[in-house]
Order: structure tokens, then sequence, then C-alpha cells
């Protein structure tokens, strides 16, 4: 060390090899470290990897063979924001997966094996402002309040799923929601999807590659965009009459026909009580004046 008190080249070399070690150490197998990053792509990782250091904002598995996401190990990383999962084995198992990662921001778990999102998949993600859902083929089911609490979301995708359906109010009550891939899904375009299109058309959120954002059943509305079909239905929905409507309107037609056919029996026979009454008022009146 010089009389300055600084240390010497030789001597910094000395502590900045000691520094890269210490990473390395620290540092999953097969996985790259930087400064308070993990990234793991492509090791054919079959399981999620150990001795992630525990400062670790950045975490990116992509293009792995992990089926599993261990919620404890997960916990450890109370500070992460950035979780990249894309092209893994992930399946319907997400539940409570990350419930100790609450500072996360940006979460993609595209092209995985996902079957359905609940409430408890993503509710204690307080700060989820970036969701990618999208390409998973077995994803069938969202619930309707599966987002409810992650009110920070501002970019969500769910393209090429296997959705038929989605309720309104899933993304409706979403306040900071600006993006919403919906390309390439199976939507069933019946009455029960007219007010989810007709938000699509009337909200400020932008769908990208809305040309791909088609029906897929019934056979008749097959391929169409949804502007267009908007109109259909709103013609079908509002003006066909289904069996229960027509169970319904004979129902009430079968009442209305029964009361006034009871009103009219009942007048009747209060017009005949009344005649009988009055035509003895007049006998009595006649025998009293014969007997004058």
């Amino acid at each position: 060390m010089s009389p300055s008190g600084r240390p010497q080249p030789l001597s910094l070399m000395f502590l900045l090899g000691i520094g890269m070690a210490l990473q390395r150490i620290n540092c999953p197998s097969g996985c790259s470290c930087q400064y308070l990053e993990v990234n793991c792509t492509g090791q054919q990782l079959q399981e999620f990897p150990t001795a992630i250091p525990l400062d670790t904002r950045q975490l990116i598995l992509a293009a792995n063979n992990v089926s599993y996401l261990p919620a404890v190990e997960l916990s450890f990383l109370a500070d992460l924001v950035y979780l990249d999962c894309r092209k893994n084995l992930l399946g319907d198992d997400l539940d409570f997966t990350f419930i100790g990662v609450a500072k996360l921001v940006y979460l993609d778990l595209s092209f995985n094996n996902l079957t359905q999102i609940t409430f408890s998949t993503f509710s204690h993600l307080l700060s989820l402002v970036v969701l990618k859902i999208s390409d998973n083929p077995n994803l069938v089911a969202i619930e309707k309040d599966a987002f409810a609490n992650n009110t920070w979301l501002r970019h969500l995708d769910v393209s090429r799923t296997g959705l038929t359906f989605l309720d309104t109010s899933t993304v409706q009550d979403l306040p900071n929601l600006r993006f919403l891939g919906l390309s390439d899904n199976l939507w069933h375009c019946n009455c029960s999807f007219l007010a989810f299109i007709t938000w699509m058309t009337e909200s400020n959120v932008h769908f990208p590659d809305a040309d791909n954002i088609t029906c897929y059943t019934p056979e008749g509305l097959r391929a169409l965009k949804m502007p267009v079909v908007e109109a259909q239905l709103h013609f079908s929905c509002l003006t066909q009459l289904y069996k229960q409507d027509y169970i319904f309107l004979c129902l009430i037609g079968f009442c209305i026909f029964f009361a006034g056919t009871m009103a009219a029996w009942l007048a009747g026979v209060c017009a005949v009580i009344y005649e009988v009454h009055t035509s003895k008022g007049d006998e009595e009146e006649e025998e009293e004046e014969e007997e004058d």
C-alpha cells in the first residue's frame, strides 16, 4: 500500500479477484451472476436453482425444464422485482407460490403449461405491473377476480391460450391497465361474451395484434373480428327469443288469461247475487202493497 493509503495496482487486482471468486461461490451452478442479477437462461435446469444470492433483484430462468417453483425458496428473495420463467414446464400448481415476493413488478410465465389462474395465484403481488401468461395452450380458465389485488397492473398478455371466455369484470376493474393481449384465442362469441366485446370497443386499452382477435365459435362467426361480431350479437341477442323466453311468455299469458277468467266469473257471480237480491226486494214490496 502506498504512503497515501491507497492500494497498489497489484493489491487492487488481488482484491478484485477475491470479489469475483466470492461472486462465483454465491452464484448457482451454470448461471451467470452480475450485480443483483442472476441469469440461468438455457441451462436445461430441471429444478429451481439453489444458492441464489439473497439480494437478487432480477432472476431469469428462461428456456429450461423447471416444472415447479418452490414458494419457500422464492420467499428468501424478498427483494426480487423481475422474474422471467418463460419457456419452462410450469403447470397449474401456482397458488400461493409468489406469497413471499410481494415486490415483484415484472413476471413472465409465457410458454408454459398453465391450466388455470385463480385469485390465489397472483393475489399477493400488489406491485405487479407487467404480467405475461401468453402461449399457454392449456390455459382454459381465469377466475373473474383473479387480478382483483393487482391494481397496478398495466400490461397483461393472455394471447395464444385455450381461453374461450373472459369475464368483463376481470379486466374492467384494473384502473391502470393500458395493454391487453387477446389474439389467437378460442373465443366463444355468444350472448354471454357480448358485454366483454362491448367493453373492448369502448375502453381506452390498447389491443395489439387486433386483427387476430377473432371468434372461434360458433361456426357462423368464426374468424370475424370483434367490431363486426359486436354488431351481429347486438342484433341477435337483443331481439332473439330463446326457449326459456317462450316458456316465460306462455306462463305470463296463462296467468293473464286465468286472472281475466276469474275476474269475469266473480263479476258474473256478483251480478247474479245482486239480481236475486233486487228481485226479492221487489217481491216483498209487492206483497206489502197487496196486504194494504
